[in-house]
């Protein structure tokens, strides 16, 4: 299989890093080398027709066509063959990439959000839960919506643009977008699937090497599509450990509020300060500081003492 394999390599296929990429290959090959015994095929086929019914040999064209039976079974045979390939490979490990998920007590837990042109990953913190995100909470320091307030939230790692992963782990994958769709695809992992706004698109795999992959968008979403790219780390128990242990840490100084500077309150009777407006239940004060105390004004006096 080593020598029928060069086919993908020829191709630019890059080598495998996952555990269930062997099967996807081995489809690939057997694929490429079908369709490239069709195009053989076809082309032999093609040439011998242009010569056997070159008008130079039929002068008088034959209305009555291909007799023999042929043409017919050669046909047939193409179909039946891609048939197979499609009910019975290509279906089959389809249904099971998407239906048998591993078990998720042992696997790594990642939300991956696309937006132009970058990606998002979040993991859960050491509780091992997700924050609450909420749309409204997004900003240019909160890419995500992460809740504040939810304790779950606290310890939770976001990083743009590189995703750390163990080896030997399966790694379950929840696709999402803020704007386009998008196309989150590791060709080393065999694995692609569209991240679609407003849903929740499920993936996974299990990395095999370590190492450092190239993620890519296979989605045309904009001018800056071609620059859409990220980075997947593959890394050993120790290594992946040691980044978790310091993407936490970060996590937690990011993630402290700054203490609000003391306040001062004014002595009792005092009134606001000029040209602000008292706060509410504050006491009213008829003659704030700063403020020249006015008179009432006095009568006009009319000539002759009346």
């Amino acid at each position: 299989m080593i020598n029928l394999a060069l086919i993908n390599e020829f191709l630019g296929q890059p080598p495998n890093a996952s555990e269930h990429g062997y099967q996807i290959d081995h489809i690939l090959e057997f694929a490429h080398w079908f369709m490239g015994a069709l195009f053989v095929g076809w082309s032999v086929f093609f040439i011998f027709v242009l010569i056997r019914f070159h008008k130079s040999r039929h002068p008088k064209a034959d209305h009555t066509g291909v007799t023999s039976a042929i043409s017919t079974h050669l046909e047939f045979s193409c179909v039946l063959i891609e048939a197979v390939l499609l009910i019975g490979f290509a279906i089959p490990l389809w249904a099971k990439r998407v239906n048998e998920f591993p078990p998720t007590g042992d696997a790594v837990l990642v939300h991956v959000v696309g937006q132009q042109f970058n990606w998002t990953f979040h993991m859960p913190g050491p509780d091992g839960q997700f924050g609450r995100r909420e749309i409204d909470l997004v900003t240019n320091s909160n890419p995500l919506g992460i809740d504040p307030n939810d304790p779950s939230g606290k310890d939770d790692i976001v990083v743009l643009g590189e995703l750390h992963v163990p080896v030997n782990r399966p790694v379950i994958i929840e696709l999402s977008s803020k704007d386009v769709i998008h196309n989150f695809d590791i060709p080393h992992m065999r694995i692609a699937a569209d991240a679609i706004p407003g849903s929740l698109i499920p993936m996974w795999f299990k990395p095999i090497k370590t190492g450092t992959y190239e993620v890519v968008c296979g989605q045309l979403c904009g001018l800056g599509h071609y620059g859409m790219k990220g980075t997947l780390v593959v890394d050993s128990p120790a290594d992946y450990q040691a980044w978790l242990k310091e993407r936490a840490e970060l996590a937690g100084t990011q993630s402290a509020p700054p203490t609000p500077p003391a306040t001062q309150q004014p002595p009792p009777g005092a009134g606001p300060t000029p040209g602000t407006i008292p706060p509410p239940g504050a006491p009213k004060n008829t003659n704030p500081p700063g403020k020249p105390e006015q008179k009432p004004a006095e009568p006009e006096q009319k000539p002759g003492g009346q």
